[in-house]
This record gives structure tokens, C-alpha cells and sequence, in this order.
């Protein structure tokens, strides 16, 4: 999907090829071809995150520049493809409607350690810690999370206390 905007800017559909929150930046494939879109980290934190899943499914407005096609604006982030599949083994003996009904809870990271695959988040007005697995944060469109990004995520108790089952930048839920 392609279309003009205004002048200057057009809105793009494509693929994240990769995405690095250490260097911030990646770059971003369009569905209609052409050349790779550089996506800042600083375009992608103005959509409220600060990281992007490998493979996730974007819409962009993009601006031709001296130096290339660069992303200016986030519209939209969808998982990667396949990423919905079988349940996480957390997951498996709880009771799907369970699953569906939890609601939106605003938290922020407590801490984030993408290399063990895991951290923890604080929901607002509650003591106890949620535990944020890497897959879940990957099924959710994103690949790492920063100490005090705010969040919304679902919550549901699990068998090792409570766990996000989904992950959702801040700015995204106040549209669900």
C-alpha cells in the first residue's frame, strides 16, 4: 500500500528488516520494493516504543532525503508473521476466555535483559512484579524494552505468579 499524503511524504506498508535499539536505527522494507527505508530510533519513540520485532509488520510515512528514504512517522506496528502460532507453555492450562478477557493495565519497566530473555514490569498501584517473557514482547511486535517505558499490558496469574501475556506501547492501547 502506497499513498500520497501531502508533497513530501508518503505513506508506506512494509516489513522491519532489522532493527537495532543500541545503534538507533534500522531499516525497513517496503512491500512495493525500492530501496531499504531507514527507521530512527527517535521516529519510532515518538509512536511510544523503543524497539521494533525483526519481521514486524509496519505502516510508515517516509520522506525522500539527501541521504535516502527515511521513515518520519510511525503509523502502525503488527507483529511479525507466525509469531501467533502455539501457545507459550505459561499459557497452555489457562482457560481462553481468561486469556481474552484480561484487560490493559498501565505499567512501566522495572528492568529488561534481552540476552536472558526476560524482565519485569510494575503496574501502577500494584506492589507486585510482572513477569515479561521474550517471546511475548516478540508476539507483541517488539524486541526490547528500556528501565521506566511505560506500557500496557495484560496480566493474568500464572503458575509462577503474575505475567504479561501481551505487550503494548503505551500510545497503542489508548487507541484499543
Amino acid at each position: 500500500m502506497l499513498r500520497q499524503d501531502d508533497s513530501d511524504t508518503q505513506a508506506v506498508s512494509g516489513k522491519v528488516k532489522w532493527f537495532d535499539p543500541v545503534k538507533g536505527f534500522g531499516f525497513v522494507i517496503a512491500d512495493a520494493g525500492g530501496p531499504d527505508i531507514l527507521l530512527h530510533a527517535n521516529v519510532l519513540r515518538n509512536f511510544g516504543q523503543s524497539s521494533v520485532a525483526d519481521g514486524a509488520r509496519v505502516e510508515i510515512a517516509v520522506q525522500q532525503t539527501e541521504r535516502g528514504v527515511q521513515a518520519t512517522e510511525v503509523l502502525r506496528i503488527d507483529p511479525p508473521e507466525g509469531t501467533e502460532g502455539a501457545p507459550l507453555a505459561d499459557f497452555e492450562q489457562i482457560d481462553p476466555e481468561q486469556l481474552s478477557a484480561a484487560a490493559l493495565e498501565p505499567a512501566r519497566v522495572k528492568w529488561f535483559d534481552k540476552s536472558k530473555g526476560f524482565g519485569f514490569a510494575n503496574v501502577f498501584g500494584k506492589s507486585e512484579d510482572v513477569f515479561i517473557h521474550i517471546e511475548v514482547l516478540r508476539r507483541s511486535g517488539l524486541s526490547d524494552l528500556q528501565p521506566g517505558e511505560a506500557l500496557a499490558i495484560r496480566v493474568i496469574d500464572g503458575r509462577r505468579g503474575r505475567m504479561a501475556m501481551e505487550v503494548n506501547a503505551w500510545e497503542s492501547a489508548l487507541l484499543r
